[in-house]
């Protein structure tokens, strides 16, 4: 007896220890063939099917299981319907979003792409219908019970606008073109720093820089617009950064990621490492959604945003890939001339607009579902959709997100299924989404850099300025060819580092590509941490991916301490200081007030240039050079300017966290922020919400904090050891234990793995489902 006990007991160790999979078996309508769907610890589904149309099927029907309400809300968005859910609070942004008329190019658009991706789409949004005609009432997202209503079934023209709001986040810069143009009466010599885009700092990867321009084009305006419009376009853009916040998409000034790639001949393996983390304003859930995709011919995992089908980000079985956003111009806006009948000028002559109606329906109740119509009518020109109105001046948007024959999803599902860089690149060249630094690294030792996108050509200037309508001045005559766009390919260097920086040299002929790029702070950073290592590990590049050093603010540290700019117990704990964004840092918190002061000042006495264009652009290399121009005129030397910014800050401080100084940490003002839409609601918003904590980082360090929206670090030829890891969880069910179980991974940086071979997912695996065709 007591051996048979002992048996049992080893027996049921065994059974502890190994994690039995349970099998279930799912009948579900719509499927051809049995498809199976393991997930691991962390409820990543690993989908197997013995057809393309069946895997898209089971990836929209378990996307769906996982993120519904979030596809439903972004789809929303972009078409502009939120008020139908929230009200008048949304109408604003319902109208923005109505403007561009995304719904009418999302199906225009379904008859451009190829049949292959046109078919992924619909058996995709098959899949969500199937898994949405499961649900009673009770069964919903709790976000729809809450909200009172039932979701429409999916199309696929709902993931086509999906990448419409993808666009808008990450390539929109027309509000850019107004307020340079506002500039022209500011000094000559203050005009040409600003367009002064080289810096000590820069990560250049493709031309060499001339000599800088000795005349601001800036000053050449001729159609210089008023405050009041610069004012209308900025209402704009908080309505644009509004709404974009509200589904985690939001990118400040376009500044949206970081990756590199290692040649094997600078790693301890000899194999290459890709890393990736995209920078997008956090939210609860998060914007991406990891998977793993196979067929008997594609293998493929990574992650894609709820909604799409495929992998946008990630590898399969021959290379990774990641992606960075460039921020080129590939919108431009027009000032329109309109007579008394209605009609604008053309250089033809006079042309009638097209008045696009629109009715959007808006919630009369926050607890009743019933709406009204509130009409609004678009004025569309030759160039595009009337955006800005004020002081009887028009103005019209051309962007290339506005084109129906762009599309950027093709490209990936032809990415998924390439093998070597030859066939990487030919998907990229049809690619028509916001342009992206997109690296490889691949199984047989390469690496790359491609600058994809498409960025058109004019006939006159670089899109810098508004154009007037009524000429040809502003028309686009062609886009910059593929073989002309930046790339790289196992460079001599044997890495390439991207960050949203200006990528190309003064000499590159088509300005219009880095013109607007972020500040090259993250990039530089980046770029040193690796250019002396010849080992590199995956720890050394996870430690990169989590760097706090900040560059420009420990300059402004430095440049305190050296004059002797504050108080004697600031000047004490500054001048150790290792320029590192710590939550416990006093030094991080006051050198970063310090340096906002310093901007802020300087830009008020020099409007209407923004704090930002100073603080990213101008302030480092003004203290470096003490450069008389931008001294406010009150202050004799950059000294007290800096003196008086101390004072300043350390009295807010004061009045803020109050008079021990112990209490002014970095942390006290950089927290973790996971905002839901319905977090704020009173009695109920409390499950969406969570806890704000302090972490490490900042907006000009590698690890900008909420805003790392992933991390991937892959290595190819060893896909076991990927790690991926994403801030919450899959799940965006906020009772799921799965809604945020990845934030300590997340927030620590200890490896989270995604396995990829069959056996190792088979081992990972915790629960396995059988999905049946059901039968008629």
């Amino acid at each position: 007896m007591k051996l048979c006990n002992i048996i049992l007991g080893l027996i049921l160790l065994c059974f502890v220890g190994f994690s039995p999979v349970f099998a279930q078996t799912v009948s579900v309508d719509g499927l051809t063939k049995a498809v199976v769907v393991q997930r691991d610890s962390r409820s990543i589904p690993y989908i197997n099917a013995e057809n393309d149309a069946d895997l898209y099927f089971m990836q929209g029907y378990v996307t769906a299981s996982d993120r519904l309400w979030q596809m439903d809300l972004l789809r929303r968005l972009a078409r502009g319907q939120t008020a139908e859910i929230f009200g008048n609070a949304t109408l604003a942004q319902d109208k923005h979003w109505r403007t561009y008329g995304f719904s009418k190019i999302a199906a225009e658009n379904m008859k451009n792409i190829g049949a292959e991706a046109r078919e992924a789409l619909e058996s995709y949004a098959k899949g969500v219908n199937a898994y949405i005609a499961t649900l009673g009432a009770k069964d919903l997202p709790v976000e729809f019970q809450i909200l009172q209503y039932s979701p429409a079934n999916w199309t696929p023209e709902d993931t086509i606008v999906i990448g419409k709001i993808l666009a808008e986040a990450l390539s929109s810069t027309y509000s850019q073109d107004l307020l340079r143009a506002s500039m022209n009466n500011i000094d000559a010599k203050k005009l040409k720093e600003i367009e002064n885009i080289v810096t000590p700092y820069d990560v250049v990867l493709f031309g060499s820089d001339n000599k800088t321009a000795e005349k601001s084009t800036l000053s050449e305006c001729t159609l210089c617009p008023a405050k009041s419009v610069v004012a209308v376009a900025a209402e704009q853009d908080k309505l644009r950064e509004n709404s974009l916040r509200s589904v985690g998409l939001y990118a400040e000034g376009l500044a949206a990621s970081n990756n590199w790639v290692i040649s094997g001949n600078r790693t301890a393996s000899g194999k290459p490492i890709l890393a990736n983390d995209p920078h997008l304003q956090a939210a609860a859930p998060g914007i991406w959604y990891m998977t793993h995709l196979s067929t008997p011919t594609m293998r493929v995992s990574g992650v894609t945003f709820p909604g799409v089908p495929g992998i946008v980000l990630g590898h399969n079985e021959n290379f990774a890939w990641g992606a960075t956003n460039v921020g080129p111009d590939v919108q431009d806006i027009y000032l329109e001339t309109f007579d008394d009948k209605g009609n604008y000028k053309t250089p033809e002559g006079t042309a009638k607009p097209n008045i696009r109606h629109e009715v959007i329906k808006v919630r009369n109740s926050p607890g009743k579902p019933e709406t009204s119509g509130v009409a609004f009518d678009v004025t569309e020109t030759r160039n595009g959709p009337i955006v800005v109105e004020a002081d009887g001046k028009r103005y019209a948007l051309k962007w290339t997100a506005l084109d129906p024959k762009k599309n950027d999803l093709e490209a990936f599902f032809l990415i998924n299924r390439a093998k070597d860089w030859g066939e990487f690149t030919k998907a990229l060249k049809g690619y028509g989404g916001a342009t992206q630094n997109f690296v490889y690294a691949d199984t047989k030792g390469n690496i790359g850099w491609y600058a994809a996108g498409r960025i058109p050509i004019r006939r006159t200037g670089d899109g810098a300025l508004p154009y007037d309508g009524s000429t040809n001045a502003g028309d686009w005559v062609g886009e910059i060819p593929f073989d002309e766009l930046p790339h790289l390919y196992n460079p001599t260097s044997g890495f390439i580092v991207t960050a949203n920086q200006r990528i190309v040299g003064t000499n590159y002929k088509y300005t219009q590509v880095s013109r607007d790029a972020a500040s090259p702070w993250r990039a530089r950073r980046i770029y040193d941490l690796l250019k002396d290592k010849t080992k590199v590990t995956m720890d050394d590049v996870r430690d990169i991916q989590y760097d706090v050093f900040n560059q420009p603010v420990s300059n402004i540290a430095k440049a305190v301490v050296e004059a002797k700019a504050a108080s004697d117990e600031t000047i004490a704990i500054l001048k150790d200081w290792n320029g590192h964004m710590e939550p416990g840092s006093q030094e991080a918190l006051i050198a970063n007030g310090i340096r906002n002061c310093l901007a802020d000042t300087i830009a008020a006495q020099n409007e209407p240039v923004p704090a930002y264009v100073i603080r990213e652009r101008i302030l480092d290399r003004a203290i470096a050079g003490k450069e008389s121009i931008w001294l406010p005129k009150e202050f004799n030397d950059y000294s007290a300017f800096m003196k008086n910014c101390s004072d300043g800050t350390e009295a807010g401080f004061q009045k803020q966290f109050g008079g021990d100084r112990e209490n002014w940490v970095w942390g006290k003002i950089f927290v973790t922020n996971f905002p839901h839409p319905l977090a704020a609601v009173p009695f109920i918003g409390s499950q969406f919400s969570i806890p704000k904590t302090p972490i490490a980082g900042s907006g000009q360090t590698p690890n900008v904090g909420s805003s790392v929206s992933m991390r991937h670090i892959a290595m190819p030829g060893n896909w076991d050891e990927t790690r991926l890891i994403i801030p919450l969880g899959q799940s965006g069910n906020p009772r799921s234990k799965f809604y945020k179980d990845q934030l300590e991974l997340w927030k620590t940086g200890r490896p989270a793995i995604f396995p990829f071979s069959k056996e190792a997912v088979k081992e990972a695996a915790v629960e396995t489902f059988k999905y049946e065709p059901k039968a008629h």
